[in-house]
């Protein structure tokens, strides 16, 4: 079964990167929609259900951080596993997102190895929970 993934991140690079990353894992099996800001993605997550959310932090007006609680607050995507990846790398931001309801927290820069094994994991856990 395919992973639908919701990549929200202002940086282009960043999203390509994610992108392929995800793609060319044949396991994954992943289809991929972009947002490049919160307020689209604003505007996507109510018209689709998606097995993954993966949120950057540090993005101009809504950034990752603020779009947690709106997801979690939605009936759709409550449950929806939340990856963040920001340049933020210490341990308070990390606690910060993880206790507004993030999954995981990947600090920039990463590899695509890790960024995979991560998602592995995230995938594990919500099969563990009975979730896709």
């Amino acid at each position: 079964m395919p992973l639908r993934v919701l990549i929200v991140d202002d940086s282009n690079a960043m999203r390509a990167f994610v992108r392929a990353a995800l793609e060319d894992d044949p396991a994954l099996q992943a289809q991929v929609e972009e947002a490049e800001s919160g307020f689209e993605a604003l505007r996507v997550l109510p018209r689709q259900t998606f097995d993954l959310v993966v949120l950057d932090v540090n993005m101009p007006n809504i950034n990752g951080l603020e779009l947690i609680p709106f997801i979690r607050s939605s009936e759709r995507h409550a449950q929806t596993p939340l990856l963040m990846i920001s340049t933020e790398a210490s341990e308070r931001d990390r606690e910060r997102a993880l206790s507004l309801g993030a999954n995981r927290y990947l600090s920039k820069p990463f590899s695509s190895e890790q960024l995979v094994d991560m998602i592995r994991q995230l995938r594990a856990d919500a099969a563990d929970a009975g979730g896709p």
